[in-house]
């Protein structure tokens, strides 16, 4: 029976669906196997070029045109343009942090036959980049190593120790609007690594220093014998 106010039909409307993010968007971009490769390796938080992610991906480069057009047209990889090349990066840390996300949900890392694969496999696991802070037994590591050493809270808040040893570092400690750390679950280990601006800052001066080096793998990183002195000082 139709619902009626005395003896009429009701004119009442239903009340409408509160607003909420579009996923089924983001999830159909990240769905295909070659448009996930490129945001995989846009995770190391370099700029890539179309060809080098079409190479990343097995597939031909205008094949990686149209994808990479669909990425920029969703918001999640923006591009910029030198000369004649044109430049790729992840749009956000919100779209790193949400590949992660999703491979901490599905698992780690596909089982692979090859040599070379379960080289890429080791490495990966040993330690990497996540988007532009550190990750794997690595970046795991360096949370527990500064937590041991009263630099960080358990619940990653940076402590007046840990400010002075970024300060005689010349890392710097200003405030972001992004969380200046903030503990981030690996998806390999299943522990947490340390995000956020001032762990970007400690990759990126570990780069600099020349205290970590990248592997065979484009995400992959490993400590030098410098960078080993260093940190374990």
């Amino acid at each position: 029976m139709f619902p009626q106010f005395n003896g009429y039909m009701s004119t009442a409307r239903p009340l409408s669906a509160p607003r909420t993010p579009d996923l089924s968007g983001f999830a159909r971009e990240v769905a295909d196997p070659s448009r996930s490769a490129m945001l995989v390796t846009l995770m190391d938080g370099r700029a890539w070029t179309v060809g080098e992610l079409a190479r990343q991906a097995g597939i031909a480069r205008n094949t990686a045109s149209g994808h990479v057009r669909r990425l920029v047209r969703a918001g999640l990889v923006t591009e910029s343009r030198q000369g004649r090349h044109c430049y790729l990066t992840l749009a956000a840390p919100q779209v790193a942090d949400a590949i992660e996300a999703i491979g901490l949900a599905t698992g780690t890392l596909p089982p692979t036959r090859s040599l070379r694969g379960r080289r890429f496999d080791d490495e990966l696991a040993a330690g990497r980049t996540c988007y532009r802070h550190l990750a794997g037994r690595l970046g795991v590591g360096l949370l527990d190593g500064a937590v041991a050493r009263g630099l960080v809270t358990g619940d990653c808040a940076l402590t007046d120790h840990g400010r002075a040893w970024c300060e005689a570092h010349a890392i710097d400690t200003a405030p972001s609007r992004r969380p200046l750390l903030r503990p981030c679950i690996d998806w390999t280990e299943r522990r947490p690594h340390l995000a956020g601006a001032l762990a970007d800052r400690l990759a990126a001066a570990a780069f600099d220093r020349g205290w970590i080096v990248r592997g065979s793998h484009p995400r992959a990183v490993r400590f030098t014998p410098t960078g080993r002195s260093a940190i374990d000082a």
